[in-house]
């Protein structure tokens, strides 16, 4: 599990291609400070597990359903990415809930600066835009970051300076595509609901769950 709290940017230094495949090198040096062979760290907000390290980079790999699903397929030598270890059970929960799994990729269709934020609208599949809320949560390139507006096709996102300055998204331009993974306890609420529609046993319902505080 992961905060959505860039630790920092990473840069890559090598690509190895394989049939489907990847193999990445990632120059870093905070996230390498405890780093153990097996540890999983957020690349872009993909987990990824630390197959070798060193003092100055780890690599990971990669496998063909992951290249297909996200921006990694994207990457060359040289890009630079966000970076989170996973999160230690003695730490400050500053984000919110992020597993690495990334839920499909969008495109940023607008981009404005307003004083010091940036605005973004970022395109997704209504599919998964029946997951977010405004004042929600989403994930961004691993980035957490609140939702202030939905449209029928899009969200709105704003970054604050420290946002810009310690992440990648600030950098990303109209065009450019993002890994999104939408807030799991959305997802879930929508599997129990489901489930309670095909199992009228369940004791899951609109009413049940406003009976225990759920919904307003």
């Amino acid at each position: 599990m992961f905060t959505g709290i860039v630790e920092e940017v990473g840069t890559i230094l090598a690509i190895r291609q394989g049939a489907n495949s990847l193999t990445l090198s990632i120059r870093c040096s905070k996230v390498l400070s405890d780093v153990q062979k097996g540890d999983s760290i957020a690349v872009d907000g993909v987990c990824l597990t630390v197959a070798t390290y060193s003092d100055e980079q780890f690599t990971a790999d990669v496998m063909p359903e992951t290249v297909k699903a996200t921006t990694i397929q994207s990457l060359r030598t040289g890009s630079t990415v966000n970076l989170e270890r996973a999160m230690a059970a003695n730490s400050r929960f500053g984000g919110h809930i992020v597993s690495g799994h990334v839920d499909a990729t969008g495109e940023i269709i607008a981009r404005k600066r307003e004083s010091n934020a940036i605005y973004m609208e970022i395109m997704l599949s209504p599919d998964l835009l029946k997951y977010l809320i405004p004042k929600g949560s989403i994930a961004v390139d691993g980035t957490s970051l609140t939702v202030f507006g939905v449209t029928d096709n899009s969200f709105i996102i704003s970054l604050i300076p420290v946002t810009q300055d310690d992440s990648i998204i600030g950098h990303k331009q109209i065009g450019d595509r993002v890994n999104i993974e939408c807030d799991m306890l959305a997802k879930y609420m929508e599997r129990l609901m489901t489930m309670d529609k095909r199992n009228a046993n369940s004791g899951i319902s609109m009413e049940s769950l406003a009976a225990s505080g759920f919904l307003d």
